[in-house]
């Protein structure tokens, strides 16, 4: 018998397609940077990460259940690492468990947003002021590296973009000799990437605006400037932050409605079902 539609359950075969570049930048935030390549990920980090893949991409939507029996039956898991990978994803914000219903995708919500934002702005440009000292030719090797790629992306698409942008960062902050710091970025990265993109895709325009402001921080960081750095990337932390709140306020009201996460500061100091999963849970496509 089919299952009452009112239980707002997602097609859970996104799970089962390949997996594109942005899900890889949403399985790096999961790893907390680690390489598929090189760590023996735990199938529960596996699954967690397939599944804040498909959420950040919004081909699960907000409000929608999790059932542990539906994606053990798809990925071919027993259910023990998927309740784990649940609760890794209640870590990052991107489910919520609620009673008699279970684990539930989160909306994206203002209040957290703002909060996310507050945080990695302060912690994000002492990241940077520190690189800028202690490592000023690596970060401008980086820049030179990473800076067509990102105008490529810039040409491609917003997820393309979205991507690039979220890779540049990532590895600036690997940049950064404090390991606190790093820790702490790299936690909140997840919830800033499904928020980037969200203002990303709102707004289209706004990938031209980051463009420019991204090549004008890599003249400064040629130039040594570093109170230019610091305030256009500032300045780069406050547009992403404005286009994703716009994005949410134009959401309509019901599709809000699925309960987000209770705003709290961030912990600082898609083919068929049947077809047979990619040994996520072996390899995952290492």
């Amino acid at each position: 018998m089919a299952r009452n539609k009112t239980q707002n359950l997602p097609d859970l075969s996104a799970l089962l397609t390949p997996k594109n570049s942005l899900m890889l930048a949403v399985e790096r935030a999961v790893l907390r940077g680690q390489d598929w390549a090189y760590a023996s990920v735990p199938i529960a980090e596996q699954i967690a990460a397939r599944l804040a893949g498909v959420i950040t991409l919004d081909l699960v939507k907000s409000g929608q259940r999790l059932l542990e029996k539906d994606i053990s039956e798809v990925l071919h898991v027993s259910r023990a690492p998927v309740r784990e990978a649940m609760r890794i994803l209640e870590r990052d914000r991107l489910v919520e468990f609620q009673a008699r219903r279970g684990a539930i995708v989160t909306a994206p919500d203002e209040n957290e947003l703002r909060d996310i934002f507050r945080v990695r702005s302060v912690l994000y440009v002492t990241m940077l002021e520190q690189v800028a000292r202690e490592s000023p030719a690596e970060f401008e090797a980086l820049l030179t590296e990473h800076m067509p790629k990102l105008a490529k992306a810039a040409e491609e698409s917003v997820d393309a973009y979205a991507v690039e942008s979220f890779l540049l960062n990532f590895n600036t902050v690997d940049l950064c000799r404090n390991r606190l710091l790093v820790d702490v970025l790299h936690s909140i990265s997840l919830r800033t990437l499904r928020y980037v993109r969200l203002g990303f895709v709102a707004s289209p325009q706004s990938v031209r605006t980051s463009l420019k402001v991204w090549r004008a921080l890599q003249k400064a960081a040629i130039k040594r400037d570093n109170e230019l750095l610091l305030s256009l990337a500032a300045s780069r932390l406050d547009d992403a932050r404005d286009a994703a709140i716009r994005a949410i306020a134009a959401t309509p009201a019901d599709s809000r409605r699925a309960r987000a996460p209770k705003a709290a500061q961030p912990d600082v100091v898609a083919a068929s079902t049947k077809r047979v999963a990619p040994r996520v849970l072996r390899t995952v496509e290492s």
